[in-house]
């Protein structure tokens, strides 16, 4: 197939930088235009930013000129990696213009409108775009960081036994706080607790994904979620501990065989950035570990463990997630791909 040609707000910063990483030789899309603020308009995409990530930037982008985030480029779709400060109002314009926005950023995560979208369980909720205020374009959230990995593994539970109740506490990576990020004098030695918006996102969002579309509206899923945000130590990787109360009664070895055989659209339809296996459960009582196990699937898998029974609720168990591939930049481009695979991805 012809590669649809693409854009990326925000290209300089961390999950910017991470777009541009995953996309470099992508099968379906190619990148034609970087966008950042003014400060970085008109350098050259390698002067313009310090280039953080593993993978060597290529020629032709290194010296590709960075454009102003104003909706004049040659594509119809474009992924967004900017800040929620000015998100809402560049994301809105180019959507208003005709461009299909894959957003990275919160602002329009509750809206009614838009779908907050992990494929592998929510793929319905497309439903929406259909009708969205902004035409003649459209507008696709992923989740927080840490709500992706949770609320993945949680996904064949709610769906096979229902969930009442959740507590959880999340350990996060420094890259979720972008570059240059915290000061090192903070976060060595060192737990912060406290991520502002992180707890208030973990204890919404989820209800949105797992709710019920009916008469263009999602119903949001009745459950009760507790969440405590911490930032540690760690590069990347969002580790979480969870505590779950089910509405109807599962052995351990039923939850297990429910991750272990769990594959959701992206799986069925071969997306390119789909892992083969969303969730990975691990028996060693010591894993999910950040180090040995966020690259799983290319960092697109979901680590899961420590499944035993809670004494206050039903059972609890860790998650781990890469936050700035299966969390960030990987998951909205596999939201992409399923917008294209299923024919709404809108042209100009």
């Amino acid at each position: 197939m012809k590669k649809i040609p693409v854009a990326i707000l925000g290209a300089t910063g961390m999950v910017g930088q991470k777009f541009v990483e995953l996309l470099i030789d992508h099968p379906w899309f190619e990148i034609v235009a970087l966008a950042a603020s003014e400060k970085s308009a008109g350098k050259k995409y390698s002067e313009a930013m310090k280039w953080m990530m593993l993978r060597p930037l290529s020629a032709s982008l290194s010296e590709m000129i960075v454009s102003p985030c104003t909706p004049h480029f040659p594509c119809s779709l474009v992924f967004s990696g900017l800040d929620s400060d000015v998100a809402e109002e560049i994301e809105a314009h180019f959507a208003y213009s005709g461009f299909t926005v894959i957003s990275n950023s919160k602002n329009f995560r509750m809206d009614p409108e838009v779908p907050l979208l992990i494929p592998e369980i929510n793929t319905h909720h497309l439903e929406l775009i259909k009708k969205q205020r902004f035409f003649p374009g459209g507008m696709i959230t992923n989740p927080n960081c840490s709500v992706t990995g949770i609320v993945t593994a949680l996904k064949p539970i709610v769906d096979r036994w229902g969930i009442a109740k959740i507590s959880v506490t999340t350990m996060q990576a420094v890259s979720g706080a972008g570059y240059p990020g915290i000061p090192s004098f903070d976060i060595l030695d060192n737990v912060i607790p406290f991520i502002a918006g992180e707890e208030e996102k973990l204890e919404t969002e989820p209800k949105k994904i797992f709710g019920m579309l009916h008469n263009q509206s999602i119903e949001p899923y009745e459950m009760e979620i507790s969440a405590q945000c911490n930032r540690v130590a760690v590069m990347d990787g969002h580790m979480a501990c969870v505590s779950i109360k089910l509405k109807s009664p599962a052995s351990k070895e039923q939850i297990i065989e429910a991750w272990q055989s769990f594959r959701g659209e992206p799986q069925k339809l071969g997306l390119p950035m789909a892992p083969l296996h969303p969730i990975i459960y691990l028996s060693d009582e010591k894993h999910p570990q950040p180090k040995l196990h966020r690259y799983l699937e290319k960092g697109m898998a979901v680590s899961v463990g420590r499944l035993r029974t809670c004494n206050v609720l039903d059972w609890k168990f860790s998650v781990l997630s890469h936050n700035t591939i299966r969390g960030a930049a990987g998951g909205a481009i596999l939201n992409a791909e399923l917008l294209v695979k299923k024919g709404l991805f809108k042209k100009i």
